[in-house]
């Protein structure tokens, strides 16, 4: 990834000019999950892309706490840095859940809000807290991670995709991934998500197993307004398995807010 700065214990990658878009990833995934994106809207808005601390290349300090809610500080870090306003914030699986938790605390940074492959609560069933920590237990993080990511994806997709995403997910150490795991099941916006106001689009694939449709269905429901899309024969990765539709979902979104 081309171009990164150095946020707190975040290495964050900004390219182009405009209205910001911040995109943030997935647990144990990285920045270049968003690398579909990055190009083509970097051509109309100052495109920031962040990797978590612990994830991709960013720092992995032991004594920080890597939870939903040091996420979403970590998050705001980046806005004042930047000095980012009225930006559109996207966020993909655990990173929908640090999104929905910083857009709770500050809504008013944010012009519009965009959850994919993410959930209200709790993750799929593919996906129980307690699977995922025996896996790491018997199998080492790297090798439960990928587990992970190869049923992550829909049936179309490439060995060479798949293969990308398995290098990838290895990068986060096993006492970041124990520790987010574990905050990620907790959290719970169920409750609140009636308070986000924001202009809201949620994006799923059809095909995905790690955080199913319904769970997309139950965000969409429970935030005033928000538009559903479901993409055809894609996994949890829909901005990498279905690049096109995807982008030209979220630009007909940022259009729409435009207005």
């Amino acid at each position: 990834m081309s171009k990164l700065i150095t946020i707190g214990d975040m290495q964050v990658q900004v390219e182009g000019k405009g209205p910001p878009l911040v995109f943030c990833h997935g647990f144990t995934t990285t920045g270049l999950f968003w690398r579909e994106q990055v190009e083509p809207f970097a051509r109309t808005h100052q495109v920031v892309v962040i990797n978590l601390p612990g994830h991709g290349p960013s720092a992995r300090p032991e004594g920080r706490e890597y939870t939903i809610e040091a996420f979403a500080k970590d998050l705001s870090l980046v806005f004042d840095q930047l000095k980012l306003d009225d930006a559109v914030l996207v966020g993909l699986s655990m990173g929908g859940t640090v999104s929905q938790r910083f857009t709770l605390a500050n809504e008013g940074r944010l012009k519009g809000l965009v959850l994919v492959g993410a959930t209200p609560h709790g993750l799929g069933p593919d996906v129980q807290v307690a699977n995922v920590l025996a896996a790491i237990d018997e199998y080492g993080v790297e090798e439960a991670s990928q587990r992970v990511i190869e049923r992550s994806f829909g049936p179309l997709t490439s060995k060479d995709l798949i293969e990308f995403a398995k290098r990838e997910v290895i990068q986060t150490p096993e006492f970041v991934a124990k520790r987010a795991i574990t905050s990620l099941n907790e959290s719970d916006t169920r409750n609140e998500l009636q308070k986000i106001q924001l202009p809201t689009l949620v994006v799923c694939g059809k095909e995905d197993r790690i955080t199913p449709a319904d769970q997309s269905r139950a965000l969409a429901q429970g935030i005033p307004g928000a538009q559903l899309v479901l993409i055809d024969d894609a996994g949890h990765f829909p901005m990498l398995e279905a690049p096109e539709i995807f982008n030209r979902e979220l630009r007909q979104f940022l259009s729409g807010l435009a207005h």
